[in-house]
């Protein structure tokens, strides 16, 4: 479905929809190539983009996040250098435990 029809059915704007997707909240989507070299296509929204984008809304929703804030967070679960400098804000911060001595 074009994103029209998916905002409508998620309840948000379809720039909300292309802000998110910019974000990185919603699946990669693969560009098909044509004979002449990549074409261009409008993204068609399907079952598994809509079940994630409404997995953000409710994470937004649940934990009081913007959805730049869960991007951030999926940034820091996939990027071991934000994980390292976010755990170590944690720890001067005192959120997190000092790691024990061995």
């Amino acid at each position: 479905m074009r994103i029209t029809e998916a905002s409508r059915r998620l309840g948000i704007s379809p720039r909300m929809l292309r802000y998110r997707e910019a974000l990185g909240l919603l699946p990669v989507v693969r560009a098909r190539r044509g004979a002449t070299g990549p074409t261009v296509q409008h993204r068609q929204f399907g079952q598994a983009d809509l079940d994630a984008v409404a997995l953000g809304l409710a994470i937004e929703q649940r934990y009081d996040v913007s959805p730049a804030a869960l991007a951030f967070g999926l940034r820091v679960l996939t990027d071991p250098a934000a994980r390292a400098e976010v755990a170590e804000l944690g720890r001067r911060t005192g959120r997190i435990r000092p790691l024990p001595a061995m």
